[in-house]
């Protein structure tokens, strides 16, 4: 086993002995050297980590970056306008810059020439090739050079993330990937926003959970799978944008 995978593990069950969440931000800053990307999608998972890098103190402005946490967001170019509201509200909030990582015009113009404006819909193979062009590539590039990788999966979200690690070797973008509230029930959640005033999307109040780019995000009805919302029109049982699953289609910390 390589040592970049052990650390991995080490900080993994680091992470198991608490279920703070500040103190388990404070351990990824502690064991990770290097630059630490959290890409934010404003949803509720992603506030309650924001809030608690701010608290943690690891994020630093200044000449040194070790440990630095570099917070950004994937703009697609067709983001709920409450999105962009939620980015606004919480920089002024956190005083943290949430950094627009968008995709390059190009090879947007190529492909809705190829497709259409709304050619995702036509067939899976064109969906999955916007996201790759929106969201994939945009975050391969916001990845490049970084040590850490912060996300907001959680084991609840679907049977297909039931196992998620806390952390892991992502051997494909050599880094260590930490999902800190994947164990987290979504009533810890809640009580962890409602306790600390935390902003979060509007949207959520009007039934939407997980909030991708408009035109391919619904609300869901009570008792609906929270990823029942994207693409819905899809009958795949698994269905991912590709920010989580390499080309077998499993978990990345599966296969790290």
């Amino acid at each position: 086993m390589g040592a970049s995978r052990k650390a991995a593990l080490a900080l993994d069950e680091t992470l198991r002995q608490t279920d703070d969440l500040v103190a388990r931000i404070k351990a990824v800053g502690e064991h990770i050297e290097g630059r630490i990307a959290f890409s934010t999608s404003l949803g509720l998972e992603d506030q309650a980590i924001l809030h608690a890098i701010a608290k943690s103190g690891i994020a630093k402005s200044g000449a040194d970056k070790s440990g630095d946490v570099d917070v950004f967001t994937l703009d697609t170019g067709r983001l709920f306008p409450e999105v962009l509201e939620t980015v606004e509200l919480s920089e002024l909030r956190f005083r943290l810059r949430i950094r627009l990582v968008t995709p390059e015009a190009a090879e947007v113009e190529e492909l809705v020439a190829r497709d259409g404006v709304f050619g995702f819909r036509h067939a899976i193979e064109n969906r999955k090739a916007c996201c790759e062009i929106r969201k994939v590539r945009p975050l391969n590039r916001a990845l490049d050079g970084a040590q850490g990788w912060i996300t907001g999966l959680r084991r609840e979200h679907s049977d297909a993330r039931s196992d998620v690690p806390l952390a892991a070797w992502d051997a494909e973008r050599g880094l260590t990937k930490v999902n800190p509230v994947a164990d987290w029930s979504t009533e810890t959640l809640m009580d962890y926003i409602a306790a600390n005033n935390i902003p979060v999307n509007p949207l959520h109040a009007r039934g939407f959970v997980s909030i991708g780019c408009a035109p391919c995000t619904r609300a869901i009805q009570p008792g609906e799978n929270p990823r029942a919302g994207r693409w819905w029109w899809e009958n795949e049982e698994k269905k991912e944008c590709g920010l989580h699953v390499n080309e077998n289609g499993k978990e990345k910390e599966k296969a790290a």
